[in-house]
């Protein structure tokens, strides 16, 4: 899911003219260069293979609750927030926060309590909030994405008698991207949290602070680097979107 290529085709997938895909080592499984203005798939290894797709899965998270306009209001934390593993903000069972401090948290330090409080708040429950993010999938084409998490951790589960997982494509994933950045009606608000080198907040009581540090590095090493997401699990490995 890393877009590392640098030697683009000229013509669009599907024409039966593509030039030949250069040659070069590319450690990710699976990859795809996109043309944002356009989706045009530039390049591509093993794009349309179904793969678990980690904390990617957060920038669908990020931008659904973005679009819900609920930023100022406040969300508490449930017990099921509280028991999410690491990487996680830890948060305490009861413990409120403002909606867009949480999304700060979810995008630059990828807190998987933030994205379940914020998927609980904006859908009612987890498995609410997935349904919307499979509507949203399905909405801008993406039809070999499956959510079950708002984090993106490793999960199965039975729909209609047929086992379900957690994943994406690589292209799916980059369509995905185009989305935010370009496509959504909060795009402007997504590019500002995912732009953030660093930022400070506290719980809606003021008990407590927190510091958030951006870890995409290739905000600041990679010119024209706009946005992106880095997420691992062991069944994904290490995966970018950007």
């Amino acid at each position: 899911k890393q877009p590392l290529c640098s030697s683009l085709a000229e013509l669009p997938k599907g024409t039966g003219e593509e030039k030949e895909q250069p040659s070069f080592s590319l450690h990710a499984q699976s990859a795809v260069l996109m043309d944002a203005e356009t989706g045009r798939i530039l390049y591509e290894k093993d794009g349309e293979t179904r793969r678990p797709m980690a904390s990617t899965t957060k920038i669908m998270t990020c931008i659904l609750t973005l679009e819900s306009g609920c930023l100022e209001e406040i969300a508490e934390a449930s017990e099921k927030a509280a028991r999410m593993p690491k990487v996680h903000l830890g948060a305490s069972v009861g413990e409120k926060f403002y909606v867009k401090d949480l999304l700060y948290s979810l995008m630059l330090e990828s807190h998987n309590d933030s994205a379940v409080i914020l998927a609980e708040h904006v859908g009612g429950s987890v498995e609410g909030f997935a349904e919307k993010m499979n509507e949203k999938a399905r909405e801008i084409g993406c039809e070999d994405t499956w959510f079950i998490t708002p984090n993106g951790l490793d999960a199965k589960e039975e729909r209609e008698g047929e086992e379900k997982v957690h994943e994406t494509t690589a292209e799916n994933l980059a369509q995905i991207m185009r989305y935010c950045v370009c496509l959504s009606p909060a795009r402007e608000e997504f590019l500002k949290i995912t732009q953030t080198p660093s930022y400070r907040f506290s719980d809606a009581d003021g008990k407590r602070e927190f510091s958030c540090q951006n870890h995409n590095a290739f905000l600041s090493m990679m010119e024209g680097a706009i946005s992106g997401k880095t997420g691992f699990t062991a069944q994904a490995g290490y995966c970018y979107v950007g």
